[in-house]
């Protein structure tokens, strides 16, 4: 894009309306948004619970199966929004009505929030266990920092991600190096599961844990992915997150448990930033500043998610909310409250995605329908869908999690939406027929 004088040094972020092709940005551009995001040491943590519950194969199939769902739902939401620019309140509105998307888009801008309050809290956990810092000190630092880059937008994210995907590969890669010399990495796929965790997680949980884990920022991944000069462009800019950064992120938490070399793996997985530490003050050094870039990924992509919510529910400006939800976020942190929000966030994982799965069928398989349909306040067929989704996922997260809660809601929600329609049309075809042309 060209710039002038007369050309202000933030770029329009579009919070009320599709992304003009003129200010699309490139296919790296965009891909180093998303690439950038699930290269987190969280990741690597749950990649190594699942394999002290299940073992070595059990584990790579779930996190692969977790992340094919992911890909044909990211893949699906991207490839409409990169289409048309619309961000996700836009979407959200089209499918659930000028009012009704208020409750969708007000409670997943909510919580991302929580989110980001989370990885704050946990950046000033992490160096006060690892470095001795003070936490709160720390924490503080990290919300006036991550909501500085968000301040910056969409381009500063993609810049974070550029430099917090390569690092993370280098250091897990120093970090195999650094416990090869003491393990035997030939016995690796040999790893069955600790004993003491048998029948503690099943299959389908653990496939569930890698689809929640990105089922909020996700189901609202137009906000990145329409600045994409296409369709096919969001779509590859999806894929660079699920399956290939997630899966990345993932194995290395499965190799480090199932050789042997984690530290506490059935809290704390295979998290290998303690492998790093007492080797050099060097490497200690790049391993401070990797904490706050890696984690601050998560955070800004999270708080640039509810900013973009916020700014259209308020008809406000995205950056005007990255302040406010930056220091509401960091007042929880601070409080200490983010120690209580990740069975309670986890559980929202469950009924976030059949908010997706209906959107996905009436934006894109039911397009002829939805775009002729009338301009309606609440759209009730689409509560009514997402509810019997959301009712199914939990009954099952309750009752038979080993089938995998989150699919579970995703399906149902799809094929109510759809066939709810289609009985709609059946019921009502002088309505149909009148409203063609609309």
């Amino acid at each position: 894009m060209k710039t002038s004088a007369s050309t202000p040094a933030l770029e329009q972020e579009f919070e009320h309306e599709p992304v003009p092709l003129s200010h699309r940005h490139s296919t790296r551009s965009v891909s180093a948004v998303w690439f950038g995001f699930p290269m987190i040491l969280t990741n690597a943590l749950f990649g190594g619970i699942i394999t002290w519950h299940l073992g070595f194969w059990p584990a790579l199939i779930a996190i692969l199966l977790g992340n094919l769902v992911l890909f044909a739902y990211v893949g699906a939401l991207s490839w409409f929004a990169g289409h048309t620019g619309m961000n996700f309140a836009l979407q959200a509105k089209r499918t659930f009505g000028t009012k009704g998307y208020i409750l969708v888009s007000g409670f997943l801008s909510t919580v991302v929030i929580g989110w980001y309050a989370f990885q704050t809290g946990l950046t000033g956990t992490v160096i006060n266990q690892t470095f001795g810092w003070n936490a709160l000190v720390v924490t503080a630092f990290s919300m006036v920092l991550y909501t500085a880059v968000t301040f910056l937008g969409v381009r500063a994210l993609s810049l974070l991600g550029m430099i917090a995907a390569p690092l993370f590969v280098i250091l897990g890669l120093v970090a195999l190096w650094l416990i090869a010399a003491n393990h035997d990495f030939s016995t690796m796929t040999q790893w069955k599961g600790s004993a003491s965790a048998a029948g503690a997680m099943t299959m389908g949980t653990a496939v569930t844990m890698v689809i929640a884990g990105f089922a909020d920022s996700g189901t609202m991944t137009a906000d990145f992915t329409r600045w994409s000069k296409d369709g096919r462009s969001a779509v590859i800019a999806a894929f660079s997150a699920f399956p290939v950064a997630n899966v990345v992120s993932y194995l290395f938490g499965v190799v480090i448990v199932a050789v042997g070399a984690a530290v506490d793996p059935l809290h704390n997985g295979g998290n290998f930033l303690p492998l790093l530490m007492g080797h050099s003050d060097v490497l200690s050094a790049i391993a401070f500043l990797f904490v706050f870039i890696n984690l601050g990924s998560v955070c800004t992509h999270c708080l640039y998610n509810g900013a973009v919510g916020y700014s259209h529910l308020f008809n406000s400006k995205m950056r005007l909310w990255t302040i406010i939800l930056g220091l509401i976020g960091g007042a929880l942190a601070l409080a200490g409250v983010w120690q209580y929000f990740l069975q309670w966030l986890s559980l929202l994982g469950i009924v976030v995605p059949p908010f997706g799965a209906v959107m996905i069928v009436d934006l894109i398989f039911l397009a002829g329908v939805s775009q002729q349909r009338k301009v309606a306040a609440v759209h009730g067929q689409a509560f009514i869908a997402w509810g019997i989704g959301s009712l199914c996922a939990v009954v099952a997260h309750l009752a038979f999690p080993q089938f995998g809660e989150a699919v579970i809601g995703i399906v149902t929600a799809a094929f109510s939406y759809l066939l709810i329609v289609k009985a709609s049309k059946v019921s009502h075809p002088a309505m149909e027929k009148k409203n063609v042309g609309i």
